[in-house]
């Protein structure tokens, strides 16, 4: 079902800000950045071995970033599992019981197909399923 971490997202309050210490501090490489206006979201994506870790920073007071970062501060607000077919995988989950904040997959960073899992039904942990395969990624 879950082929592996496609990768974590950490909410951060600048992403401008907050590049120096994954790039010079870390050393990890900078893949692009891209704003994914249909969540209200700007995204920068580094390298991190055989991961990535997506830097997500709110675009407006009322994005869901925005309101995670007021609540909890800044820190880590996913794991995203690489998956074939998330439909399948929705409908699986769904048997086993998971709710899901998404019923029906939607288009995310880098024109994935993603579906997140209701952290009630994880022990408190949001999950994202991702469908699609970055480049030089196996699989």
């Amino acid at each position: 079902m879950i082929q592996d971490i496609n990768h974590i997202g950490i909410a951060v309050k600048s992403i401008k800000e907050s590049l120096p210490f994954y790039q010079q501090v870390l050393g990890l490489k900078l893949e692009g950045i891209e704003e994914v206006e249909s969540q209200q979201v700007k995204v920068a994506f580094l390298l991190a071995g055989n991961t990535r870790l997506e830097l997500l920073e709110g675009t407006s007071d009322t994005s869901p970033i925005s309101r995670f970062i007021d609540k909890k501060g800044e820190g880590i607000h996913h794991i995203a599992l690489s998956v074939h077919n998330i439909e399948d995988r929705i409908a699986e989950l769904h048997i086993k019981g998971i709710n899901m904040i998404d019923n029906q997959p939607r288009i995310g960073a880098h024109g994935a197909s993603i579906a997140f899992m209701h952290p009630k039904s994880t022990g408190g942990v949001l999950y994202e399923l991702c469908e699609r395969d970055f480049e030089g990624d196996k699989g």
